[in-house]
């Protein structure tokens, strides 16, 4: 295994922790801290994908100044504990259900290799009428239209 991919798997797991911390976290101070942290992992897998500037920018105006700001608001206001408002058997219902859709969706996506996901291209038929819509067809509806106003010359204004 090469160092960057067991870099990647450390800070793919790094993230994830973190991500649920600031989620189950009761503090509001630990959840920001626990966010400064996750910006940290994505400032680094932009390191890793070979963008030191967006890298720098994540760490400068996310954890930098945007936390600064969060945890003065937070320190501000003096939040403490916060109470859960998710009480009774309808909250456990309806955690059950969005976790039982999580782990369908994972379970597909783990099926849909990327063998998969060429053989289904190849196999695709390519309609020849349709054109992607940053190419300047006329038939999309966005593209530039030619202008049909007659360009006059401009009197010359004199002082």
């Amino acid at each position: 295994m090469d160092f960057t991919l067991i870099l990647f798997y450390i800070l793919a797991v790094t993230a994830v922790v973190t991500a649920l911390g600031l989620l189950l976290s009761r503090n509001a101070v630990y959840a920001a801290l626990f966010l400064v942290l996750n910006f940290g992992c994505v400032a680094v897998f932009y390191l890793l994908l070979g963008a030191p500037f967006i890298a720098m920018a994540q760490i400068t105006v996310y954890a930098g100044a945007i936390m600064v700001l969060f945890l003065f608001v937070i320190m501000l206001l003096n939040l403490g504990h916060a109470s859960s408002d998710m009480r009774g058997p309808s909250s456990v219902a309806a955690a059950i259900v969005i976790v039982g859709l999580l782990v369908i969706e994972l379970t597909a996506l783990w099926r849909y290799t990327p063998r998969r996901l060429a053989s289904e291209i190849r196999t695709t038929p390519v309609d020849a009428s349709a054109r992607a819509p940053g190419s300047l067809s006329p038939t999309w509806p966005l593209a530039p239209r030619p202008s049909r106003a007659r360009s006059r010359p401009r009197a010359a204004i004199s002082s």
